[in-house]
């Protein structure tokens, strides 16, 4: 069971410590700048949006995980109608996917 409040949590520290881009555009051109250590695309994001960014996040090696809805994320991060975040700091990326697979946070 995703323990989706720790990750919405999680997101947040990365909004505020600037680790953190939303959106398609940005988030696509810094995958290929190699700066994104994780991408979370929302469950409700389109399936084209879905396909473009498990396309790219295989091709760069970056994880990719479809995570809650864009409403929950959007809000996380203080911004709307955010489908796509790109985490760019490497420890908080870690402790997202540790969530997201299962595991429990650090402290």
């Amino acid at each position: 069971m995703i323990n989706n409040q720790k990750v919405l949590g999680l997101l947040g520290i990365c909004t505020k410590a600037g680790d953190i881009c939303s959106g398609t555009d940005i988030c696509i051109e810094l995958i290929k700048k190699h700066k994104i250590k994780l991408i979370i695309v929302a469950e409700d994001a389109s399936e084209r949006t879905k396909r473009k960014f498990e396309f790219l996040c295989k091709e760069e090696k970056i994880d990719i995980y479809f995570f809650g809805k864009i409403e929950q994320i959007s809000k996380a991060i203080g911004k709307s109608n955010k489908a796509v975040i790109g985490i760019k700091n490497v420890n908080l990326s870690k402790e997202i996917i540790k969530i997201i697979n299962g595991g429990e946070i650090i402290g």
